[in-house]
């Protein structure tokens, strides 16, 4: 089992700050002995840190207790205190208050610490928490991941009694002689994890002499197995990624569906996609096919997965095309009575078929044409999926089309074969 000495203590927080003398730190502290014996041992290492606590008022006059202990500490050692006092505007919710309460402290910390310029957070969870974590996630089959537990660092986020037992802090405290509150709802099996502190933790330490230091132990080969992972899986993201820009990112899904199971999976969650039913269904879709996950989509074109933080909007804009004058942007064409001219491309139309003036536009749902060469009418989008034209490159695509809506052509790939010119001819150039 770890012992905890200033020493030790000051050697581990070096590992997780790097010059840890230039850094400067917000203490989430309670009152309780955990925190208590954290402030004390940044008082100690003579650390650059201020101090928070929220009073939740969830246990009447012992949490205010709680909050004069944290400010009286504060008071001696000439600390900056911070406080949030929870009231009713905080709109307690009746369940899943120990959630509530850990989003609230973890908002406030953060502010504090954007306000006060501070580097990081520190809280004081330890090897206990650890288990108690273990077991709340084995319970909800959370993987490798999950049974790592709370990490170290996090976002700026430290946890440096993470390999002390509670047992050996409440040795700290008692031998430095560091005043702190007991919590008694600690007793009481009202939540899951106090089940699992009071219920199971104590068996489980009667099971072995050296239980605490093989937990320990154990948690570091879960972490060195998920890095050893995490690893793998960033490998064969590269490999079956086709492109990437600030819009989207391709993914090769032939590929992916090639990779055993467990990589499939992981790769889809590290994409936003945790949910093993959601990720068959990507597996399994059709081209077309749309998925929302975690602040992204993925939008299934055919072999082939777009991912992007926005769905393509629909894009309503007619563009009017006046004769002889050239059009830059968003496509670059020209309307003229001349076929010569310096573009690519030129389709030649029946002008006596069409009425002016004439536009470009985007495709809409349900459009019609008549491709060049092919007798009888095509829904656009059917021309799109039978020309494998993918959908990133559908976005980009305009029509050509006269005044009363008919449909000249897809411009770069078809021109509609009713208005070829026979007699009275204009040119279209792009």
């Amino acid at each position: 089992m770890n012992i905890l000495t200033l020493h030790s203590f000051s050697q581990n927080l070096e590992k997780l700050c790097p010059n840890l003398r230039n850094k400067k730190f917000l203490l989430a502290t309670s009152g309780g002995a955990d925190s208590m014996v954290m402030a004390y041992l940044f008082l100690q290492a003579n650390l650059n840190f201020e101090i928070a606590h929220v009073n939740y008022h969830l246990r009447g006059e012992a949490s205010d207790l709680d909050q004069k202990i944290v400010e009286d500490f504060c008071q001696q050692n000439h600390l900056s205190f911070h406080l949030y006092d929870v009231s009713e505007k905080d709109s307690k919710p009746e369940n899943s208050i120990e959630l509530w309460a850990r989003e609230l402290r973890y908002r406030f910390f953060e502010t504090i610490k954007v306000a006060q310029n501070l580097d990081f957070i520190a809280t004081a969870h330890h090897l206990n928490d650890q288990l108690e974590t273990f077991i709340i996630n084995l319970s909800k089959a959370a993987g490798i991941t999950g049974l790592c537990g709370i990490p170290e660092n996090e976002n700026t986020i430290i946890r440096p009694l993470l390999h002390y037992t509670k047992q050996e802090i409440y040795r700290f405290a008692k031998q430095e002689g560091i005043a702190y509150r007991e919590d008694h709802t600690n007793h009481e099996n009202i939540y899951l994890r106090n089940r699992i502190r009071n219920l199971i933790i104590p068996s489980l330490e009667r099971t072995n002499p050296h239980f605490w230091q093989n937990f320990d132990k154990s948690l570091n080969y879960l972490k060195q197995a998920e890095d050893f992972i995490q690893i793998q899986v960033s490998e064969i993201l590269a490999k079956i990624s086709i492109s990437k820009d600030e819009e989207y990112w391709i993914i090769n899904l032939k590929t992916l569906k090639a990779e055993n199971t467990f990589a499939q999976y992981e790769i889809l969650k590290r994409l936003g996609f945790p949910s093993l039913e959601e990720q068959q269904k990507i597996l399994k879709a059709e081209s077309g096919k749309i998925f929302k996950g975690e602040n992204i989509f993925l939008i299934i074109d055919r072999e082939q997965g777009i991912l992007c933080k926005k769905l393509p909007e629909e894009d309503f804009q007619e563009i009017d095309l006046e004769l002889g004058q050239a059009l830059s942007s968003p496509y670059p064409v020209l309307l003229s009575e001349s076929k010569n001219s310096g573009y690519s491309t030129c389709w030649e139309i029946d002008s006596s078929k069409i009425k002016f003036p004439l536009k470009i536009r985007k495709p809409k749902k349900r459009d019609l044409f008549q491709p060049k060469g092919m007798i009888g009418k095509k829904l656009i989008s059917k021309f799109f999926k039978d020309e494998k034209i993918s959908i990133l490159a559908r976005q980009k695509v305009w029509l050509l089309v006269d005044s009363q809506g008919n449909i000249l052509g897809i411009i770069g790939y078809r021109q509609d074969g009713r208005f070829l010119a026979k007699k009275e001819k204009i040119y279209f150039h792009f």
